[in-house]
């Protein structure tokens, strides 16, 4: 595939209309065919809840996403972009009204938002971060199909995420102008510990976009989950105390937030 103009393929209409290319993109890094592909998307979120209970130990969480969960991880991402594709675009719209400077995408998936951000204008550099070593492959060859290899960089953690990544456009440590965190807090043993960590990433007047569903469902629907009452209170403790939330207009889970 051809390099596309950013300016006019990475946007919320382009999303709409096939999620960045996403069934082609996903079609070459698992080696099937489109047809093979869309056998498997319907029950991708099926089979990575085939592995719990037995795989999933809570306080391994980390291991579970990095080693356990493979390639199921894009199929079941894939699976709930293009089918919440109306509900994804709001927070496209969101994050194209705050992201700006440098941008930190935690636990990024299969990047969707990375790749977004990584084609605005305002946007200097993207640091997409995922445990998920089939993710973090299946977003660089994205970056790269879309002409957006020198403005994105893929890493395993936040300690290895530098300054050099990226055009360096201002001296210091690095430190983050918008922070996105999406569908990842509530799969975090310690989500509290997580948002004091972004919070001394942000520079001044930065900006995070978070959410999050502490619930494993009426039926056990979502076993990846905690929904302990003491975590949820320690992390909502946290986020009072530490950010001020920022109103925007759209109708979704999505919170801006500033530290406060």
């Amino acid at each position: 595939m051809q390099p596309v103009s950013r300016a006019t393929s990475i946007d919320v209409a382009a999303f709409l209309a096939d999620g960045f290319d996403l069934r082609r993109h996903l079609a070459r890094q698992l080696n099937c065919s489109l047809e093979e592909l869309e056998a498997r998307l319907p029950v991708g979120k099926d089979d990575l809840a085939a592995l719990h209970p037995g795989a999933f130990q809570p306080e391994d969480a980390a291991s579970f996403y990095e080693d356990t969960v493979g390639t199921g991880h894009l199929l079941e991402l894939a699976a709930w972009h293009l089918s919440s594709a109306d509900y994804i675009a709001d927070t496209l719209r969101l994050q194209q009204q705050f992201a700006r400077g440098r941008v930190l995408d935690f636990g990024g998936g299969i990047g969707t938002h990375a790749l977004a951000a990584a084609a605005l204008p305002q946007v200097d550099h993207v640091w997409f971060v995922d445990l998920n070593p089939h993710n973090r492959a299946f977003v660089a060859a994205r970056a790269a199909s879309l002409g957006l290899a020198d403005r994105l960089s893929v890493h395993r953690a936040l300690s290895d995420c530098t300054v050099q990544d990226g055009a360096p456009s201002r001296s210091g440590p690095l430190q983050f102008d918008t922070v996105v965190c999406l569908d990842v807090l509530e799969h975090l043993p310690d989500p509290s510990a997580q948002l004091l960590e972004f919070h001394g990433l942000m520079a001044p007047g930065a900006t995070a976009l978070l959410n999050w569903y502490f619930f494993k469902g009426h039926e056990g629907e979502y076993p990846f989950h905690f929904d302990d009452p003491e975590l949820v209170e320690r992390f909502f403790r946290t986020l009072q105390s530490r950010f001020i939330e920022v109103f925007h207009p759209w109708l979704i889970t999505t919170r801006a937030y500033r530290p406060a």
